[in-house]
């Protein structure tokens, strides 16, 4: 069935209700689900500012470019809603940005940054009244004919950026949406108010860039994971041998040992701390020259051994 068409059951339940049917055929269907997939790509914020270095601005339509790649950037809009913007949905002043008549039927208000602003003022006051023709009805974005962007023309215009970059990742429009919206999550940003700048009916629907957003979860598992704190070990092992041979010898320290008393043969503890520090200053002094390969410490590991005997 052609996309936007009605479907079966809603066919045969307007049928029932018009009592062309007794009965609705459909209504026991299970309808397949419908895939959720992930965006291919989302691109980092160095591989933004790469895609939106490409246009040369020293000439009017690459200035054009630049304002359109900053505003689909910027405020993650459709390309059908880019297409239908018109100078007068700009507010310089408060930031602000109207997008009339979006997904939906419905108007909404979007924050614009200063980068884009800045750009498209570039534009508006030096490109845009070069392609205008009379009558001007204000539509913001024009090609060199003077005329508002086709769909195809706009996206394929945002493919070629993308390419030129040769980032290896591939997109167009909706590429900078995706981005946008991963990068706002990815800062801080509640995905209700990435909901409402996207202009998605559903939360659902928004909820799909909390499982792009992987950084936030590499930090969780990397300070969680017992087998990420092993490789960060590995890679500054002597900093922490020397922080788990201190916490060894504090836990000696802590610990009270239980001895066999030599002349009764029943156990006994002893509170001798001078054994205890003995026996510990032993034991982490033996472990230094085994893992060394060195006599280095045979002269103190002999002392340690000595004090120890002397203390029992």
């Amino acid at each position: 069935m052609a996309s936007g068409s009605p479907s079966t059951s809603t066919i045969c339940a307007w049928l029932v209700r018009q009592n062309y049917l007794l009965a609705n055929p459909a209504s026991e269907l299970e309808l397949p689900k419908l895939e959720k997939r992930l965006p291919k790509h989302v691109l980092t914020i160095a591989e933004a500012d790469c895609v939106l270095c490409q246009p040369d601005t020293d000439g009017d339509l690459g200035v054009r470019d630049r304002a359109i790649l900053e505003t689909l950037y910027s405020t993650g809009m459709r390309r059908m809603e880019l297409i239908g913007l018109c100078i007068y949905d700009l507010d310089v002043d408060r930031g602000t940005i109207m997008i009339r008549q979006g997904k939906g039927k419905k108007d909404r208000m979007v924050p614009i940054g200063e980068r884009a602003l800045d750009w498209i003022d570039r534009y508006v006051t030096d490109v845009r009244p070069t392609l205008v023709l009379e009558p001007d009805n204000g539509t913001l974005y024009l090609t060199s004919q003077g005329e508002a962007f086709s769909p195809n023309r706009l996206t394929q215009l945002a493919r070629t950026y993308v390419n030129a970059a040769e980032l290896g990742k591939t997109g167009a429009c909706h590429l900078f949406r995706h981005t946008m919206a991963t990068l706002m999550l990815e800062g801080g940003a509640d995905v209700r108010f990435i909901q409402e700048m996207l202009g998605h009916a559903s939360l659902e629907t928004t909820q799909i860039y909390t499982q792009v957003s992987i950084r936030r979860l590499k930090q969780i598992h990397a300070m969680t994971h017992p087998s990420a704190k092993r490789g960060r070990y590995r890679e500054h092992g002597d900093e922490h041998d020397a922080e788990h041979d201190e916490a060894a010898a504090h836990k000696g320290h802590a610990s009270a040992r239980v001895l066999v008393d030599a002349d009764e043969g029943t156990p006994g503890r002893v509170d001798s701390a001078a054994v205890i520090a003995a026996d510990v200053r032993a034991d982490l002094l033996s472990s230094l020259a085994e893992d060394d390969n060195d006599d280095e410490h045979a002269a103190d590991r002999a002392n340690a051994a000595d004090a120890r005997d002397t203390a029992r």
